[in-house]
């Protein structure tokens, strides 16, 4: 579920009553956390720059047969001029290892593959994070190498050609 200025914004504050009030579904607990804040306000951010972003950035990772939101997944924006998207995903850990990750990874890789801007699928994954390693590997990532992120330190580089598997 896409999220636009005003749900970031009230996610980054932490404003459970406010993201509500401007998501299309209910927030949870875990999405206005402390854990999350940075990625809210990151995308806030993104969203004040470039409105059209919002098509593409973080979103709620939505169970609809639950009726129940399970964490954040999306692009880290546009795709770049060489035609690069990177995924990004959490789950929250009360509901992790029930394949939330796995759904959110199939349709942002499918989205990458109808697009016809989109020629390569990026995820930089902390080295520690071995289920979504592991993950990605299933879906024909391949390490490219590393990098620093100032949130979550050192993270392992995958990318795939944007169609496969």
């Amino acid at each position: 579920m896409h999220l636009d200025g005003p749900a970031f914004l009230a996610l980054a504050r932490g404003d459970v009553a406010a993201a509500n009030a401007a998501s299309p579904v209910p927030v949870s607990t875990y999405l206005a956390g402390p854990e999350c804040h940075g990625l809210w306000r990151m995308r806030s951010v993104q969203f004040e720059q470039d409105p059209a972003s919002a098509a593409w950035v973080t979103g709620i990772v939505w169970d609809e047969g639950r009726r129940l939101a399970v964490g954040a997944a999306g692009y880290h924006g546009p795709p770049d001029s060489a035609g690069m998207v990177e995924i990004g995903y959490r789950i929250d850990p009360a509901y992790r290892r029930r394949g939330y990750a796995r759904a959110a990874l199939e349709v942002l890789l499918a989205r990458a593959a109808e697009e016809p801007s989109i020629r390569r699928v990026r995820v930089s994954i902390r080295p520690d994070n071995l289920p979504s390693c592991r993950l990605a590997l299933q879906y024909g990532f391949r390490k490219v190498g590393e990098q620093w992120d100032d949130e979550d330190g050192l993270e392992i580089v995958y990318e795939l050609p944007a169609g496969l598997p």
